[in-house]
């Protein structure tokens, strides 16, 4: 009786052959998952425009600002935290293909920039940089769980040896031995899954009175305490981090939970949904 899973999937779906000398081009699941996050996260916020009588001309607006936010920041992010001598010296590496690295931290922060211009631009609509922010957050945790299920597919940021019957080997993956391991992807796949589900729940009740700024604590605190506790379950992504006593994501992952508790705090305090 075997006591692992044999994760032996492609990645690629399928390729589209050579067309007038482009190509061939690979169909990947990751690429995939990625875009059904942003498509079905774009009907979550039709919804939601809708429930809360909000201009449903400013989704596509919204989606852009989100789309091109999120994969320069992810993209930035990567260089600056994992290879940081690759962003000085070649700067170009980050908008040329093939994009491999994105890092969720530095999608976060790209988040932030795109929805202060966002708001910014929407000024006198009511849709404030909290108003728009806690409800992404539903997105956000759908977008999230697609994304690490998609580096499940890709064989990749596994976890370390294992014993437990739910370990995988990953036959795809070259770059660590092939023994039982967590499916750390997985776990942070189904747990982001679960958020979304909370988060909409939240606002559910709430609506126009959504406390600002709460959503956007649980989404941080729930996020980032749990990637905290997966590092300790994943092989790490670079060899530098082998010198620490906590990689990469652990550290970058504190100052992120710290102002999930803040927003929290202070949404409890001001409970009413503000318009500045």
């Amino acid at each position: 009786m075997l006591s692992y899973i044999m994760w032996d999937v492609s990645p690629e779906i399928f390729t589209i052959p050579e067309i007038a000398g482009f190509g061939p081009f690979p169909v990947r699941w990751y690429g995939l998952l990625f875009a059904a996050g942003f498509l079905i996260g774009q009907q979550i916020m039709i919804y939601i425009f809708k429930k809360e009588g909000k201009s449903l001309e400013d989704i596509d607006s919204l989606t852009l600002y989100m789309v091109l936010s999120i994969v320069i920041g992810a993209r930035v992010g990567h260089f600056l935290f994992y290879e940081p001598e690759v962003l000085f010296k070649n700067p170009l590496e980050v908008i040329l293909p093939p994009y491999a690295g994105l890092a969720s931290h530095g999608a976060v922060i790209g988040t932030v920039t795109g929805l202060w211009l966002y708001a910014r631009s929407r000024r006198g609509t009511g849709q404030t940089f909290f108003w728009v922010t806690d409800r992404l957050t539903i997105t956000f945790a759908l977008g999230g769980s697609f994304i690490r299920f998609g580096n499940l597919m890709n064989s990749e940021i596994v976890g370390k040896p294992s014993d437990a019957p739910w370990a995988f080997i990953f036959r795809h993956n070259i770059e660590f031995t092939q023994i039982p391991r967590h499916p750390a992807q997985l776990y942070e796949s189904i747990t982001c899954f679960i958020l979304t589900f909370v988060l909409f729940a939240i606002w559910n009740k709430y609506k126009a009175a959504t406390p600002r700024g709460l959503m956007v604590g649980v989404f941080l605190v729930w996020v980032f305490t749990l990637r905290f506790l997966f590092e300790f379950l994943k092989e790490n992504q670079e060899a530098f981090e082998a010198n620490y006593a906590l990689n990469m994501g652990q550290i970058l992952s504190i100052p992120a939970v710290l102002l999930g508790l803040y927003f929290i705090v202070q949404s409890r305090r001001n409970p009413a949904e503000l318009a500045s």
